[in-house]
């Protein structure tokens, strides 16, 4: 799979998918009226840009790596937040475990993502012991008694079988719980819900009056995010079917109707689960993102988690990543061997 070393996304992307963001009514509705402009800033109040229009400006790319990991450690099981002597040995452990990784020894290919690990150095600006905020343990919560059935009868069934490996007997319907990763559908970190992960941690974001666009670097993934007021469609799809609003600076997101579950970093999810999604300027260099997940059909209840975000002057890189690509042959010509 390709990495960050094709030519970037130039300003023309930008220029192509503003011009296509003009509002489209739904079949058989009258055309929403645009958003109302939101109540100009107080004077002082804040230094975030706004547009034209008067909301947040949130536009750009934004970078979510992070050390700081989804779940909290079980040793600061009762620790919310680190010092800031405990933050720099977290990142200095880190920069340990990255170096190590990338280090690989000359003639010895070993994991073929090694060079291009990218997880970052640092933990959140609010040193948070981990991106989970609710539960207050900072833990996913429990599977319910009847995901944890399916969760164990899908370990018997992948037993001894690698998580890029195609279940057997499944070569075409079932490539694993990392199957959509591996036929470049979806990027396991771009979810939705987006979560820190290998590399290609970036996000840019388009706004217009009526629509928001987030375009992932990973699997050059890009959500067009009606925002004039329209309800929710039918048809399920692999992103799920996201519509936006403003509460306050705050931009909300909620997606329904997931073709298959797509939160590749706990493997679990339905395709029922409700996500929203919560973006929220909080200075010129930083966008706190948020999202919080209600899958009562796999967890006991919601969870939320939060990913402070740090602006970019980098340009999005393409993502040399297709569903056609020959990785994918030799993938399935490897398990019809076995």
């Amino acid at each position: 799979m390709g990495h960050r070393f094709f030519a970037s996304i130039t300003a023309t992307l930008g220029a192509v998918v503003l011009a296509s963001l003009a509002p489209m009514p739904v079949l058989g509705q009258a055309s929403a009226p645009s958003a109302k402009p939101a109540a100009p800033a107080r004077a002082g109040a804040s230094a975030v840009r706004r547009t034209v229009w008067g909301h947040p400006d949130l536009q750009g790319v934004w970078d979510f790596r992070t050390v700081t990991p989804l779940e909290r450690p079980k040793e600061l099981a009762n620790k919310a937040v680190l010092t800031e002597a405990e933050a720099a040995e977290f990142e200095r452990q880190a920069a340990i475990r990255n170096n190590r990784d990338t280090n690989v020894p000359a003639g010895n290919v070993g994991d073929y993502n090694e060079f291009w690990y990218d997880r970052g150095r640092q933990v959140t600006g609010t040193r948070q012991t981990s991106l989970i905020v609710d539960p207050p343990d900072g833990r996913i919560p429990p599977l319910t008694p009847e995901a944890e059935k399916k969760r164990q009868a899908e370990a018997e069934k992948r037993k001894d079988v690698g998580i890029d490996e195609p279940t057997p007997g499944g070569f075409v319907e079932d490539l694993g719980p990392g199957g959509l990763r591996v036929r470049c559908i979806l990027g396991f970190n771009s979810g939705p819900p987006m979560t820190p992960s290998a590399y290609n941690n970036n996000v840019q974001i388009f706004q217009t009056r009526d629509y928001v666009v987030l375009l992932n670097e990973m699997v050059h993934d890009a959500r067009f995010i009606p925002m004039d007021g329209r309800p929710h469609g039918k048809i399920r799809q692999w992103a799920g079917d996201s519509r936006g609003r403003w509460d306050g600076d705050t931009l909300v997101i909620e997606t329904i109707n997931f073709h298959r579950p797509t939160l590749m970093t706990t493997g679990q999810t339905s395709a029922t689960m409700r996500l929203v999604e919560r973006f929220r300027r909080v200075d010129a260099d930083t966008l706190q993102y948020e999202f919080t997940i209600d899958d009562p059909l796999t967890w006991t209840k919601p969870w939320t988690a939060r990913i402070p975000m740090q602006r970019s002057d980098e340009p999005i890189y393409e993502y040399a990543c297709h569903e056609g690509n020959h990785g994918l042959y030799n993938i399935l010509a490897g398990a019809a061997k076995k």
